[in-house]
């Protein structure tokens, strides 16, 4: 079943649309869909679809001349001598009709060949540039498809005429996939699977959320039992020194320096493939909203909502649950995901501002939003807000506090919330928005409306805005 990418699709359609020669180069980390799309856009044209496997030259070229020469005869004469001849072959096909070529997994044929990428151009720029071709190149290496394919050194670099990194589900996206689960239910599995398709897609909403764990997590041989560490093992060369960072991260170490005292690396090596993990998506550097990315306060946090729960729970302990037993483990993880869920909660409210800024819903657009942290100059003590939006010049800000509990926000976590906010004189205007995951006490609702703070329910994180 395919579910989303409205967009993606109306954008694939109107560059099909164009008479024109027409580039895209479509690259998004593993898992996250990129291949589906083009199946899906396929179903209403005529399309060749090769995808490259990770063989050597030869076999790619061969299995490519196959694939071209079936498409346009029937049958297949043998393979051409090289690349360049494939695509001048390919040239000569091209009448009015529009034709889409689509390379799958194209890093794969440059890993090989790493010549193919000047070949195309070459092609690009005496034969393709005024026929009727859709080239499309797709990739799952994030790194290579920006530096290789689009970067100002590759050969391809101002050829392509559209670009589109296909990015994982938001948390509103990602509840198309749970028809039949309660909007809390759909946040937490969102919280364990994040907005990767296929790993959705593991999830049956006729099962429970431990039943899910249980089955498709837990069990020997299941989809997603091994899935971080095939992963890695696909793109990295040494696994085990990654493994080493991610549960420093998801364990709390989250800084520099930190994470290199916890896996006993020096931090320039730690810089180095913490650098990799962010180019994977996998891991984000955050700085305290308004700040630069180069502050000291920095810190690393695990970008990715699987990966985040795999290294919370089950990276260091898989012997005690083997012990344990699947279905006790389960329901143990299961107990524990109120708790786990805050830091994904807070990003879940943070893509709910984001809709409402789209929308013109919000006091101001911000400028600049995320957590913040830092030394409270009236207490100098370590203060700390959720989510802090400024505007522009800075002097208009919104404060969020975010709270997945299962209990309801009561007036002691409200008038700290209040304090806390303070923490910042200079703005001149302030807007307050609380989020709770089981609502608030009458108390809280009463003083919210007399302070103008907007009080925000599970399920209003739902609604058509």
């Amino acid at each position: 079943m395919f579910i989303g990418r409205d967009k993606e699709l109306d954008l694939l359609e109107s560059i099909y649309a164009s008479p024109k020669f027409s580039f895209l180069v479509l690259y998004g980390r593993r898992r996250v869909g990129k291949t589906s799309l083009l199946k899906e856009f396929a179903k209403n044209h005529q399309v060749i679809f090769y995808s490259a496997q990770a063989k050597n030259d030869s076999l790619n070229l061969s299995d490519f001349s196959k694939t071209l020469q079936t498409h346009f005869t029937g049958s297949s004469f043998g393979s051409f001598a090289d690349w360049d001849a494939a695509f001048r072959y390919l040239s000569s096909q091209i009448s009015d009709k529009k034709v889409v070529l689509i390379i799958d997994e194209f890093p794969f044929i440059a890993e090989e060949n790493p010549t193919i990428t000047s070949i195309l151009q070459h092609a690009i720029d005496h034969d393709f540039k005024d026929k009727n071709l859709f080239l499309i190149l797709c990739g799952s290496s994030v790194s290579f498809m920006e530096s290789e394919v689009m970067g100002a050194k590759s050969p391809l670099y101002g050829r392509s005429t559209n670009t589109l990194e296909l990015l994982g589900f938001d948390y509103l996206q990602s509840a198309a996939f749970f028809p039949n689960y309660t909007n809390e239910e759909k946040l937490v599995c969102y919280g364990i699977l994040g907005g990767i398709p296929s790993y959705l897609e593991a999830f049956s909403d006729t099962a429970t959320i431990a039943q899910n764990i249980e089955r498709n997590i837990l069990s020997m041989g299941a989809f997603l039992a091994n899935e971080t560490q095939n992963l890695l093992k696909m793109e990295l060369r040494e696994p085990a020194i990654y493994n080493s960072i991610f549960e420093a991260i998801a364990t709390g170490s989250s800084r520099l320096n930190d994470i290199a005292q916890k896996i006993h690396e020096e931090q320039t090596k730690c810089s180095k493939y913490i650098k990799t993990l962010r180019n994977m998506k996998l891991v984000d550097k955050v700085t305290p909203a308004g700040q630069k990315e180069s502050s000291k306060k920095s810190i690393y946090q695990i970008k990715d909502n699987f990966f985040l729960f795999w290294y919370h729970f089950i990276f260091a302990n898989r012997s005690y649950y083997e012990l344990l037993g699947e279905k006790q483990s389960a329901l143990e993880i299961y107990e524990q995901l109120p708790s786990y869920m805050g830091e994904v909660f807070e990003d879940i409210c943070t893509q709910y501002l984001i809709r409402l800024a789209k929308l013109g819903k919000l006091p101001f657009v911000p400028y600049t939003m995320g957590r913040w942290w830092g030394t409270d100059k009236r207490t100098r003590k370590e203060s700390d807000i959720d989510i802090l939006a400024f505007d522009k010049q800075h002097r208009s800000a919104i404060f969020c506090e975010c709270k997945f509990r299962n209990k309801e926000f009561g007036m002691d976590e409200y008038n700290h919330f209040m304090v806390a906010t303070e923490v910042h004189p200079t703005v001149d205007r302030c807007f307050y928005y609380i989020f709770s995951k089981s609502g608030f006490t009458k108390a809280v609702i009463i003083q919210a409306a007399l302070d103008g703070v907007i009080l925000v329910g599970l399920d209003d994180l739902f609604l058509d805005i």
